[in-house]
């Protein structure tokens, strides 16, 4: 029969298994300032200090099923509350973020959105917020031979260290937003419900002479666990053509 001390042990390591499985953003970075992102994995410990972006229960670093869109949970991750802060910037610049860390075999498309708040955004209704797409980038690569996996969005993102950039439109009106950062994996998306989805949000005040006010879709909306880009089997590329055969999810980049 194992000890007390060798059972906790046991559980110490399997918890640092599952934290270490996945990722989070880290760092956002807008020119030459840098935020420290919300560290879901402290969050059972205690408090954390006012971010830019908001705080969820993914305290293991995990996901949002596709088997849940019709969840809130979806819009900015598990039990996402508001950020506090805000970060200035100007439409036409860009938004850097850093991942922790994120799994090579955990391949699929990035997507980012903006939703107008409205007013300040550390009090919307998140399941008010209507979100249109500004930025997507999904299989660049077919894989060769049987079984193999092409390269893909989040490969690109592990290949400059772990970051993306985000281009802030340069047409958007000024004002308060939400920008839902989003990697989707699809290494279980043969399976209808376990595409694992890992959306993050950050709080924005855009600037400039931009008045485009793009129409957009409330998070529980976004996608239905049979789109094509959902349930989608990255294991088959022998079978395909082209890198557009895959569709990627959501509605299109807005105009």
């Amino acid at each position: 029969m194992p000890s007390k001390f060798t059972s906790t042990l046991l559980a110490v390591l399997f918890s640092a298994v599952s934290i270490s499985g996945h990722g989070h953003v880290s760092t956002v970075t807008i020119g030459s300032k840098s935020y420290t992102g919300f560290e879901p994995t402290w969050a059972p410990y205690g408090p954390q200090p006012d971010s830019i972006t908001w705080s969820n229960g993914a305290s293991d670093n995990g996901f949002v099923l596709s088997s849940a869109f019709q969840n809130s949970d979806i819009i900015c991750h598990l039990s996402a509350t508001n950020a506090a802060l805000s970060a200035p910037v100007t439409a036409g610049s860009n938004v850097l973020v850093q991942w922790n860390q994120w799994p090579e075999s955990h391949k699929g498309p990035i997507i980012d959105y903006l939703a107008d708040c409205g007013g300040n955004c550390s009090s919307v209704d998140k399941t008010k917020l209507k979100w249109f797409k500004i930025d997507e980038k999904g299989q660049l690569e077919l894989g060769v031979g049987n079984g193999k996996t092409g390269k893909w969005a989040t490969d690109m993102m592990m290949e400059k260290n772990l970051t993306w950039n985000i281009a802030i439109p340069s047409s958007i009106k000024s004002g308060n937003y939400v920008l839902r950062h989003e990697l989707i994996a699809l290494h279980g998306g043969g399976t209808e419900g376990q595409t694992q989805m890992y959306p993050q949000c950050i709080n924005l005040e855009i600037s400039g002479t931009g008045t485009k006010s793009p129409n957009g879709v409330v998070g529980t909306k976004l996608y239905t666990s049979t789109d094509p880009g959902i349930l989608y089997n990255i294991y088959n590329d022998e079978k395909l053509s082209s890198i557009s055969n895959y569709k990627i999810p959501g509605p299109a980049i807005a105009a």
